[in-house]
């Protein structure tokens, strides 16, 4: 019976009833050791009126076994695995040791988790219960977080239990289950002794153990009559505390005291019998255990009653007593549990131990159990006797945690692995290279520059490339281009060398290059993989053999040209990224944007090892690029929190400086500004020179769009002179057509004209329409004429940008007292800025249509669809959906099944189904198919052929 927790149950009830009405939710009951928290977890078992229950408990003998919690949790579930997409059925079929190859990509068994809890609850919901939720092995507490911030959808209920002075957990709501109050804590001790207990003791009890449920009943057990009726003084100190158990331990038999050793570190029930009658205990020690009450069989496991019963019993031990059961449990167990008993039991230093821990290490690897990999690694190094070898085992060991979302102690064991490396250059080499790449992502993208510009392999000078790209470092981009042409001809080395040589002024593009918004920052550590320092050489060649500089007929563009000829050869995220820097340097967007969505569609199901959040940097990016705002936001929130779980501080400053350019052509102006001074605080201190501009960039937008010119002029101004670290040539170069309009908006013509000249110089080898349409419009504006204009519109492909030069052609119209001419271009404007949700724009567009006589309804804020001669067009209707459901609509319109879907987003098949139950009524529809051809509709919008 539960005494005085009403609030906790109400919690519970209500975290219960929200998944039993589809509104999936998680909690987090966190307290003291034995202060309840157990008992509220039996409770919630028992309060879901016929929803299906699933439970694990953390075991701190099992924290260091990959997926052991998660074994136990989903082992009654496993016959729904089948209706799992492929790529998650086999990561967390992998997992649990069903078969299915390698788990990989940690974020893909995440979903795999979640997949199969929602299958699970299919029918009836679904409680699920995590007891000792800090004793958890980390894998499948990744796994398990993972899901509780996702199960909104879901009819799934969520509780974990953790100890108060465990770390928090972060992302999930959590409720303080503190002592009892004087009053349930009387009722308690009554129920316990009989009513045979002084109020004046009661009180005084209550006050010494601060009411822990356990302390109170298992001290009230051990006072006399006379103590509890207050003719006698109570014990002082109480039987209580952290020796609330050690009386019942000490005065176990021999024999039990070794049974209950053995427990303590080993909770598997065969390997614990096998090795009690090692020791002469037998079975009948256990069953004591058992009698008095001190554990438990359950299953194949034996269980204390209370973690701190384990507590009493390790304590009571000797050193030499623990490692000597250690040591018993490794005769009889196999496989990881037999190197972890192997490890604890050694004394020094032992090769053999080492290596049979490195192999547990290598196991969960491959499931994607890569802190744990990381704890078994860290031990494997330090039972290893040479130098070097303990250098690479702390190498491996700070790549699994980096990989497992835990940046700070993949820096601190990098720089334990350099102290052991000695005078190996080739390790040295790659613990420099794996420095820069964890610098780079969470650190000073400037120091990730001089650390990788030291190598010379392909592979390490590519990340330099990245890492300069991120800082906006133009001439060390020019020199790694130099040193690449050393190499032999391949893919990687023709972008290089291309990238090099057309900043270098090898080309008239001279120091800057138009289109290189996802250039070159492909991810360092995509560039091969996470164990293959190379990096991505192999599509070159040896990194290691040389040749002369690149012929002097081998020009950017030949180079450039040639890697994207390859494009057919490449498999993997990191390639694609690599080529989206070719065709972005050739000035070809729209290749670009085609090559990032290759790139992102690679990574979600090609087992990434958890770097998907940064190829979404790219994706997010070439969306909003291609005027897909609504897309680019749902890319760049899932990114955002992808990023901050994986710990890469960087790619959560791209994200969320993506968000704020959003904010801002949505209108959305303290969003913006939120969301772009949190990017800013992160570029400008590690000196992401792309991010801050970035950030820079959508506050100037914001003024640009709300027609405050003068503040954007100033903004914009301020972007064209920051310096590597604080801007970037790319942003520079995006941002001069906005630059060129906010200069004329203000009146500063001057400033327009010389803008002019440098895009002019920096479009010169630009052969694509957009990008001939964007210099066609800034010469309009600042030659003053409609034919620029017009030209402009005939050039455009990209929709956002024909609308911008539309809004702009329909202006000077109208001043020109042509409004008749003016009203088509204006009206088609505002109809793309509607679709789009570029609320600014549309309501620019507006205000100028009503200027030129049209009455134009309803306006864009609120939902209308537009119209133009009376005609809706229907796939503007898509604008009510959130970029979630958008998203998950234009799969349906590519012919995906729900199951692909989810394995693409990362949800579950049942998460894909809730959206479209919702997306149908939204737009009136109730098939498939009439969604498909409403994106069909928007997919192919008015372009500025179309506007003429």
């Amino acid at each position: 019976m539960l005494f005085g927790r009403a609030a906790e149950l109400a919690a519970i009830d209500d975290v219960i009833s929200r998944a039993r009405d589809g509104a999936g939710a998680a909690l987090v009951l966190r307290g003291e050791a034995g202060v309840g928290k157990t008992a509220l977890l039996d409770a919630a078992a028992t309060r879901g009126g016929g929803m299906r229950v699933l439970r694990t408990t953390g075991v701190e003998p099992e924290s260091d076994l990959a997926f052991a919690a998660l074994h136990q949790l989903l082992r009654p579930a496993t016959a729904l695995l089948d209706a799992l997409p492929a790529p998650q059925r086999a990561a967390v079929s992998g997992a649990l040791g069903l078969g299915g190859g390698a788990g990989g990509d940690r974020f893909l068994l995440a979903a795999g988790v979640l997949s199969l809890l929602a299958e699970a609850a299919a029918v009836d919901g679904l409680v699920c219960v995590v007891d000792d939720f800090q004793w958890v092995d980390r894998a499948s507490a990744d796994a398990l977080l993972f899901a509780a911030r996702r199960v909104r959808t879901e009819r799934i209920a969520m509780l974990l239990a953790v100890r108060g002075d465990a770390p928090a957990v972060k992302g999930v709501p959590s409720l303080a289950v503190g002592g009892l109050g004087e009053t349930a804590a009387a009722e308690l001790l009554d129920g316990a002794r009989g009513g045979a207990i002084a109020p004046a003791v009661k009180r005084a009890l209550v006050s010494l153990t601060g009411g822990n449920p356990l302390a109170l009943r298992e001290t009230v057990r051990r006072l006399s009559p006379g103590q509890l009726t207050g003719r006698e003084p109570l014990p002082d100190p109480l039987p209580g505390g952290t020796r609330l158990f050690g009386e019942q331990v000490a005065a176990l038999p021999w024999s039990t005291r070794q049974v209950a050793l053995l427990a303590s570190v080993e909770s598997d029930l065969d390997v614990l019998l096998r090795a009690a009658e090692r020791v002469g205990a037998g079975r009948d020690a256990l069953h004591e255990l058992e009698t008095i009450g001190l554990a438990r069989i359950e299953g194949t496991s034996v269980r204390f009653r209370h973690p701190l019963i384990r507590s009493a019993v390790h304590e009571a031990a000797t050193p030499a007593d623990r490692r000597e059961a250690h040591r018993v449990l490794a005769a009889e167990a196999e496989g990881d549990r037999r190197a972890w008993h192997l490890a604890a039991a050694t004394l020094g230093q032992d090769e053999t131990v080492a290596a049979a821990l490195a192999g547990t290490a290598a196991r969960a690897r491959d499931r994607g159990g890569y802190g744990d990999a990381a704890t078994a690694l860290v031990r494997s190094a330090e039972l290893t006797p040479g130098p070097a070898a303990r250098a690479v085992r702390l190498k491996d060991a700070a790549v699994a945690a980096w990989l497992g979302g835990r940046p700070g102690q993949a820096e601190s064991l990098l720089a334990e692995a350099r102290e052991y490396a000695g005078g190996d250059a080739g390790l040295g080499m790659e613990l420099a290279q794996l420095r820069g790449r964890f610098e780079l992502n969470s650190g000073n993208a400037a120091e990730a520059v001089r650390i990788l510009g030291a190598g010379d392999s392909l592979g390490m000078l590519a990340d330099a490339a990245e890492a300069a790209s991120y800082v906006g470092d133009t001439a060390a981009i020019v020199e790694v281009g130099r040193r690449a042409a050393r190499h032999p001809e391949g893919f990687l080395r023709d972008v290089l060398t291309g990238i090099g040589l057309t900043l270098s002024g090898a080309t008239p593009t001279a120091a800057h290059h138009p289109d290189t918004a996802h250039a070159p920052q492909v991810p360092a550590h995509l560039s091969g993989s996470a164990h293959d320092t190379q990096g991505p050489a192999h599509l070159s060649g040896s990194a290691h053999d040389t040749q002369g500089p690149a012929h002097p007929h081998e020009t950017a563009h030949t180079l450039l040209r040639r890697a994207l000829s390859r494009t057919g050869e490449l498999t993997d995220a990191a390639g694609f990224l690599w080529a989206t820097a070719a065709a972005s340097y050739l000035g070809e967007a729209d290749l670009s944007a085609e090559l990032a969505a290759r790139a992102g569609r690679v990574a979600r199901v090609s087992g990434m090892v958890g770097q998907l959040p940064v190829v979404l940097e790219f994706v997010a990016t070439a969306d909003r690029i291609a005027g897909r705002l609504a897309e680019s936001q749902a890319v760049s929130e899932e990114g955002l929190e992808l990023a901050r779980e994986a710990g890469y501080t960087n790619t959560v400053a791209a994200h969320l400086a993506n968000l704020a350019v959003l904010a801002a052509l949505r209108g959305d102006e303290d969003e913006c500004r939120r969301l772009a001074q949190e990017a800013l605080a992160i570029a400008l201190p590690h000196r992401v020179g792309m991010r801050a501009g970035v950030a820079a960039y959508a506050l100037a937008m914001l003024d640009l769009g709300m027609g405050r010119f003068a503040a954007a002029h100033d903004r914009f101004m301020a972007i064209a002179v920051a310096g590597p670290g604080a801007g970037h040539p790319t942003i520079v170069w995006r941002s001069t057509p906005d630059r060129i309009e906010a200069a004329v908006g203000a009146g500063d013509l001057e400033a327009a004209g010389a803008a002019l000249e440098a895009y002019e110089r920096w479009s010169a080898n630009a052969a694509t329409p957009e990008a001939r349409a964007l210099l066609a419009r800034c010469r309009a504006q600042v030659a003053g004429g409609l034919s620029g204009f017009e030209e402009a519109l005939g050039l455009h492909t990209n929709p956002y940008e024909a609308a911008r030069t539309a809004l702009l052609l329909g202006e000077r119209l109208r001043r020109a007292h042509r409004p008749g001419d003016a009203r088509a271009h204006l009206r088609l404007a505002l109809e793309t800025f509607q679709r789009s949700g570029a609320r600014p724009w549309a309501r620019r567009a507006q205000g100028e249509l009503r200027a030129a006589g049209t009455t134009t309804g309803a306006g864009p804020d609120t939902g209308a669809v537009a119209s133009t001669g009376g005609e809706v067009v229907e796939g503007a209707a898509l604008e009510v959906l959130t970029p979630q459901e958008l998203r998950i609509a234009g799969l349906v319109a590519d012919g995906l099944s729900s199951k692909e879907i989810a394995a693409q987003l990362f949800l579950s098949p049942r998460t894909v189904e809730y959206h479209l139950y919702k997306i149908y009524p939204k737009l009136g529809i109730g098939t498939r198919t009439e969604l498909a051809r409403l994106v069909v509709l928007r997919k192919a919008p008015v372009t500025g052929q179309d506007m003429l």
